[in-house]
């Protein structure tokens, strides 16, 4: 089993469009990196500030990796429906009920896509007038992460929407197979 299969989910697959598989993959991993640099980094800061000699930049290192850590991993949690999905309601419904729920789920995802395209992008605007200290990096490098969520979120909730009005949503997932088990001989 390769890398891609294993962080590419396979669950509600017939919600997904394989294009989009590849972009999963590099999103799961750059939120791993993300959140390993982030833990390395507030590991340093506590190490740095026990010895006496604390290393400012960190901060501004660990809240930046935190942030895109947060929407790079909410975007890819989208196209896993882990995230920002309402699974107890939808999954208790069957046929007509469903699809209207579903659909409605996603248009309020979409909503929100779009606000934080929107004002994701006029915060990015507006930080070029701010500047984070020490570095004096102005603050827009924190928030260009935003918009490009709501794209990614947008797309991922485009695609389901789109894969389940054509496939339909309720779909019985296969069983999971352990793969240390033995299939039997047959």
């Amino acid at each position: 089993m390769s890398i891609a299969d294993r962080l590419v989910l396979q669950r509600q697959h017939h919600l997904k469009w394989r294009a989009f598989d590849r972009l999963e993959m590099i999103l799961m991993i750059v939120c791993g990196v993300l959140c390993f640099g982030f833990s390395l980094s507030v590991t340093a800061d506590i190490v740095t500030r026990t010895l006496g000699t604390p290393w400012l930049w960190l901060q501004e290192a660990t809240s930046t990796l935190f942030i895109y850590a947060i929407f790079i991993g909410t975007a890819a949690a989208t196209r896993r429906n882990d995230h920002l999905y309402l699974t107890a309601i939808s999954e208790a419904m069957h046929g007509t009920s469903r699809l209207i729920v579903e659909v409605i789920i996603r248009i309020v995802v979409l909503g929100v896509a779009f606000c934080l395209i929107w004002y994701g992008y006029e915060n990015y605007l507006r930080g070029f007038g701010s500047f984070r200290l020490p570095s004096g990096t102005p603050i827009a490098s924190l928030y260009a992460i935003i918009p490009l969520s709501g794209i990614l979120i947008g797309l991922f909730t485009i695609e389901q929407l789109v894969n389940g009005l054509r496939n339909g949503f309720d779909h019985p997932e296969p069983p999971l197979v352990d793969s240390g088990d033995i299939a039997p001989a047959g």
